[in-house]
């Protein structure tokens, strides 16, 4: 049972523990979660390459890691998720560069957005959110360490909606910006079963986190007909239950530090976390994992559905 909870935080879950030769990718350095995970990283002595669109706001948004001790292990690379080219660029200058990952952190992500198109042609969030990180994990795993953790943020909002296997990109259904947002969430937390039933045997775990609900920018492209959409959705699944309490930014990166660092890897492989714990499955109710979200056998399709619209294949 782990030590943390709800209310603890990045500095709490790595109290004590030095990082120095360990090596990290965080993508979404630009704002929230994915600064405050570069910045506890680095701060207990780990090297952290950040990933993110714009290099010029993630250089604003991470001057206090740069301009701290710890600046001197920090980096940015660019990185459009949107693109499968910018993807591939930045996986071969990775590969290229080729120092050993310790820890691969897929945190960047869209939420609930009008509809719109990637660079290839994919719905956004679907594109986004998850084959782009797909491919850029991949690319890049041949460089992850024996002992190493991929960490895919998923979220409570899996619960909202499976992914549709036969139809990723709306074409056939009517596009629901949280419905969508639904689909990628619940693609991230596969995509972690798939990795890690590929990778356990080199010593690599994955796992997907919902980190909680936090007052960040990833709403900013939400409508409030959609936020709307996810208060009532939450508030019928709460039931009687208490509502669930906003955490800061520190404490909702804490369940990526605790799965990527912390906890035992036997223990969070392939499972899904929550509140720096593996959450429990469950058919309804406001927290845990919906069982699709973990299912093996959607995992694979999902892999075999992404290998073919990325257009690369993955060795096992």
């Amino acid at each position: 049972m782990s030590e943390f909870g709800p209310e603890s935080t990045t500095d709490d879950v790595l109290a004590g523990i030095d990082l120095t030769g360990k090596r990290a990718l965080v993508t979404g350095v630009s704002a929230g979660l994915g600064v405050e995970t570069a910045r506890a990283l680095a701060a207990h002595g780990a090297e952290v390459v950040g990933a993110a669109r714009d290099l010029d706001k993630a250089h604003r948004a991470t001057q206090h890691i740069r301009e701290s001790e710890a600046g001197r292990r920090f980096s940015v690379v660019q990185l459009d998720l949107a693109s499968l080219a910018s993807v591939r660029a930045c996986a071969d200058a990775l590969l290229k560069d080729g120092r050993p990952f310790d820890y691969v952190i897929a945190n960047a992500g869209i939420m609930a957005t009008p509809f719109w198109h990637t660079a290839d042609g994919f719905e956004a969030q679907f594109g986004t959110n998850h084959l782009g990180h797909f491919l850029l994990v991949n690319k890049v795993a041949p460089l992850m360490r024996a002992g190493g953790r991929m960490i895919s943020l998923s979220s409570v909002g899996h619960q909202f909606a499976d992914i549709d296997l036969d139809d990723v990109n709306f074409e056939r259904r009517e596009y629901n910006p949280v419905v969508a947002y639904g689909g990628a969430k619940t693609a991230n937390a596969l995509f972690a079963v798939e990795f890690d039933r590929r990778h356990r045997s080199r010593g690599i775990r994955a796992a997907s986190v919902h980190p909680g609900g936090i007052m960040t920018e990833l709403a900013r492209n939400t409508s409030q007909e959609s936020i709307q959409w996810m208060l009532d959705f939450n508030k019928a699944q709460a039931g009687d239950s208490p509502p669930r309490k906003f955490k800061t930014v520190p404490q909702g990166a804490a369940t990526t530090i605790w799965a990527a660092v912390v906890a035992p890897a036997d223990e969070i492989g392939g499972k899904y976390c929550e509140d720096c714990h593996v959450a429990h499955v469950a058919l309804s109710g406001p927290g845990g994992v919906r069982p699709y979200a973990l299912d093996p056998e959607r995992a694979k399709k999902l892999w075999a559905l992404s290998e073919q619209l990325v257009g690369e294949q993955f060795p096992e």
